[in-house]
């Protein structure tokens, strides 16, 4: 059974968008994964077609119904996980994309405008999600980088299977700086250790820079991943803290 992707929006003809190209787009062809795009104003009860209203308690913009939120979601519902774009989310990460990946797809709902009703999150089982610390128009390109990330994943779209195993993140580490032909380039030379054929001086080499520039560059990805490391098993922590 295939990836299966629902993406509730106001814009549905953003989609697929660059998910429509390249390797997504090739296995979204070779049925690898499925889009279906649902219109959240189709289901809007009032004459004007209104998805939104004016805030409660006051303040700039409007806010996205639940009930008609709700109507739309519940129009889809299996399943698959509903995830909502929002600012106010967990960030996402590679653990969860893997986690993502691994299932039967799922449920995306873009928000517009200053956001969502609370009470839908209180009404259905929704994980909202983050794509980083800004603010976009909306959540459509959330969702589009959302199902990027999980679609790379499956099975048989980026060939190799151990082609993305090294990439950043995966190990909890930026990746290891890249290089290719020519051997020099404006004066500058690729680091001789990656043209030695030592395999093994060429591994540890990447090692060291991934933790550099990890640590250089990303100090909350080296903090969690030196605390990951030094983590005793858990029967040794539950050992210690019966002692």
């Amino acid at each position: 059974m295939s990836f299966a992707a629902t993406v509730l929006t106001l814009y549905p003809e953003m989609f697929p968008g660059p998910l429509g190209t390249s390797l997504a787009g090739r296995a979204l062809r070779e049925g690898r994964w499925s889009l279906e795009t649902v219109q959240i104003r189709d289901f809007a009860t009032d004459k004007h077609r209104s998805v939104d209203d004016t805030p409660a308690g006051g303040g700039a913009g409007m806010v996205m119904r639940a009930d008609v939120l709700a109507a739309a979601l519940d129009s889809v519902a299996d399943e698959r996980p509903v995830i909502a774009m929002s600012p106010r989310g967990r960030p996402l990460d590679q653990q969860r994309v893997r986690e993502l990946a691994q299932g039967p797809g799922v449920t995306v709902l873009c928000g517009r405008f200053e956001g969502y009703d609370e009470r839908l999150f209180e009404a259905r089982d929704i994980e909202l999600v983050s794509i980083g610390d800004y603010v976009l128009s909306g959540g459509e390109m959330g969702a589009l980088v959302l199902l990027d990330a999980c679609i790379r994943l499956l099975p048989g779209v980026m060939g190799t299977a151990s082609s993305g195993d090294d990439e950043s993140f995966e190990t909890g580490l930026l990746e290891y700086p890249q290089y290719t032909r020519p051997v020099t380039w404006e004066g500058r030379t690729i680091p001789e250790v990656l043209r030695s054929g030592d395999h093994a001086k060429i591994a540890a080499w990447r090692k060291h820079r991934s933790e550099v520039d990890t640590r250089l560059r990303r100090p909350d990805l080296w903090e969690r991943h030196e605390g990951a490391r030094v983590r005793p098993p858990s029967g040794a922590r539950q050992h210690d803290e019966e002692d």
